[in-house]
């Protein structure tokens, strides 16, 4: 390295650009992060890194006072960093300090590679057997490869579990640590696991992953969430509406706090800011410049951003359109023509977490324009929006469209029929994959390339991140004789607006329906 190269040596940087701020003042009578710093310095003979330590003293806070009752602020602490910057060994001290000073009963690692969990347990063995002072306190390690636990004197035990859903059952965790969470692409083991903490009255739950992608179930939920809390500083629960909104008896703290070192969503792959911002170990003596100038000149440019600079990519898994053919479809200016009929779509998830109302309509240009207008989370708010939409339409009927049968939004429907003024709209049978064919047809017709656009006339949209997402990571699933249906249950994300769509368009564009009369006769579209 020459001399101005080493002048212009950037390091990472300390504080995260992310994070839940302190509820007070941080000092050792507020937060146990001074304590572990402490033990390993003096007792483990490690030094912490800058963002080590101020990793700790924030995520372990305190709510009390250690002069009498207290308890960790947070019950979740949620770590995002990319790879390589140390976050095994942040896993190691904080196990070896729950086992030796807070004198915990269990301690339960999992990842969804076991042999991660284990390399973790195995650091915390090593350590505490090359120590003379710790290792008297060991009375037995078993390293049965799917069971390894550490024993200490007293029954406090370290163990690996895997991350199934039975796999922590019928345990009772006082430290609970799950590395590389990006990686559950369901619910089941999270949990399995977190639940463990349930009995314990001070237990923390401790995640540390880089980012994830659209099959990141657990961790894009739990990121939402604390994203939320905080004001959603990158704009990413705005993109959602309000379906990730925090109810109000829900307190700071019952949700998870976020550490998140990460490049701006709108970095530059050679910002060398960026790369600080995301790797806090850069510069300090292992992670360098030039292993992350190598990395991004080499790698694809979704998995440098991923492992590197831990930005989120929307989805690794292969869009149910003809590439560019959604993005084709894409008119910021779009908008219903005031006389045009309307019909509503109407799904929910497959969790029954989250539902959307979507509405269909023809633009003054004669071409179908479609738009979600509500995507919220919980279920009563749809009963609440049809009727409304009903007493502002008392001139007409308002037609809803919706999978009759073997979805989660069947149940609802005799409810919504039962709305003075509102006529569900069936989809059923054949219907089901006709309809999610025909808006395939319409969105294929905006193909850019040439020679593989539809006959049918294109189907526009403006740009709505909720519905964006549904479109580029929905799945689906056989019917039949090539005939197909969007499928809920396996797609990586909530592909509920997308399915509000296909009801909405299928039933405007169904020649066995009557027209609807124009919603514009009494109203402007409303979004409920």
């Amino acid at each position: 390295m020459n001399q101005d190269e080493a002048h212009a040596l950037v390091y990472g940087s300390t504080e995260p650009r992310i994070y839940t701020p302190p509820a007070r003042e941080l000092t050792p009578e507020t937060t146990m992060g001074f304590d572990v710093c402490d033990f390993a310095r003096d007792v483990l003979g490690i030094k912490l890194l800058p963002w080590q330590r101020w990793l700790f003293i924030h995520a372990l806070e305190i709510d009390g006072s250690f002069e009498a009752d207290w308890h960790f602020r947070f019950r979740t602490v949620l770590v995002l960093i990319a790879r390589q910057n140390g976050k095994t060994m942040m896993s190691e001290v904080l196990s070896l300090f729950f086992l030796y000073v807070l004198g915990v009963s269990l301690i339960i690692g999992t990842s969804t590679n076991l042999s991660s969990a284990e390399d973790v347990w195995e650091g915390v063995v090593s350590i505490a057997e090359s120590d003379p002072e710790l290792s008297r306190e060991i009375a037995r390690v078993l390293h049965v490869n799917g069971a390894k636990t550490l024993t200490l004197t007293g029954s406090r035990q370290y163990k690996v579990k895997p991350p199934t859903r039975s796999g922590a059952r019928g345990q009772s965790g006082d430290l609970v640590l799950m590395d590389e969470l990006r990686e559950h692409q369901d619910w089941s083991a999270w949990s399995a696991v977190s639940k463990t903490t349930n009995a314990r009255p001070n237990a923390l739950i401790w995640c540390m992953s880089n980012a994830g992608d659209g099959t990141s179930v657990v961790l894009r939920s739990l990121r939402m969430k604390a994203h939320a809390a905080i004001g959603d500083p990158d704009g990413i629960v705005a993109d959602l509406g309000d379906a990730y909104e925090i109810p109000s008896w829900v307190s700071a703290s019952d949700l998870p706090a976020i550490f998140e070192w990460s490049a701006k969503p709108d970095a530059d792959v050679s910002d060398r800011e960026a790369w600080a911002q995301a790797n806090p170990s850069l510069g300090y003596g292992f992670l360098t410049e030039r292993a992350l100038r190598s990395s991004a000149a080499t790698d694809p440019e979704a998995e440098f951003r991923t492992e590197c600079l831990c930005q989120w990519v929307t989805s690794t898994v292969k869009p149910p359109f003809p590439d560019g053919s959604w993005e084709a479809g894409i008119d910021k200016g779009s908008r219903i023509a005031p006389d045009s009929p309307l019909v509503y779509g109407l799904d929910v998830s497959a969790d029954r977490q989250h539902a959307s109302m979507a509405v269909c309509g023809l633009r003054s240009d004669g071409r179908y324009h479609v738009e979600l207008i509500a995507y919220r989370g919980g279920l009563k708010w749809v009963i609440d929006g049809v009727q409304r939409l009903a007493e502002r339409s008392p001139h007409h009927m308002v037609r809803i469209a919706a999978q009759a049968k073997g979805a989660p939004v069947s149940s609802l429907l005799d409810i919504i029929e039962a709305v003075d003024g509102v006529e569900v709209v069936p989809c059923q049978g054949r219907d089901v994959a006709g309809w999610c064919g025909r808006l395939w047809d319409a969105v294929n017709a905006s193909n850019p390339d040439e020679g593989s656009r539809s006959d049918s006339s294109p189907v526009m949209h403006i740009p709505q991140p909720a519905l964006d997402l549904a479109a580029n990571v929905a799945v689906t699933r056989p019917m039949g004789d090539g005939a197909w249906a969007w499928d809920r249950g396996k797609s990586t994300e909530d592909i509920s607006p997308l399915v509000a769509v296909t009801m909405a368009y299928g039933a405007a564009t169904d020649a066995k329906q009557p027209e609807a009369p124009s919603a514009y006769e009494d109203h402007d579209l409303m979004f409920v």
